[in-house]
């Protein structure tokens, strides 16, 4: 299949869609700073928020905040709320999440190709 032959409204929300280009569209949902790290993280478990800001030491709570809300409203990442005080919350890739995980192996290992 070729890039041009995917139809992208089925694929992404309205507002990317009129882009009519897979390619900005995957980057609207998972590129920036933050949102590849926070997928890179979330590919082994699941982690509380505070968990992840840990791991993410530079990331303000505003932009964490942010990208777990755009990638959870992309269906790329699930937020699991337990009923327990005090309440807990856990984020973790979502089914179509996990389909990016090929994206990310391929970076890993176009970084490393490089770095040889």
């Amino acid at each position: 299949m070729r890039i041009m032959d995917i139809d992208i409204t089925k694929i992404t929300p309205p507002k990317v869609a009129a882009t009519r280009c897979p390619v900005e569209a995957t980057v609207s949902m998972i590129g920036g700073k933050w949102k590849p790290r926070i997928l890179f993280k979330l590919t082994d478990n699941s982690y509380r928020y505070t968990e992840l800001k840990r791991g993410l030491a530079t990331v303000s709570d505003r932009m964490l905040t942010r990208s777990l809300r755009e990638m959870e409203l992309d269906g790329i990442v699930n937020r699991t709320v337990y009923a327990e005080v005090p309440v807990r919350v856990e984020y973790s890739l979502s089914d179509d999440g996990k389909t990016l995980l090929p994206i990310l192996d391929a970076m890993v290992e176009w970084t490393a190709a490089r770095q040889a």
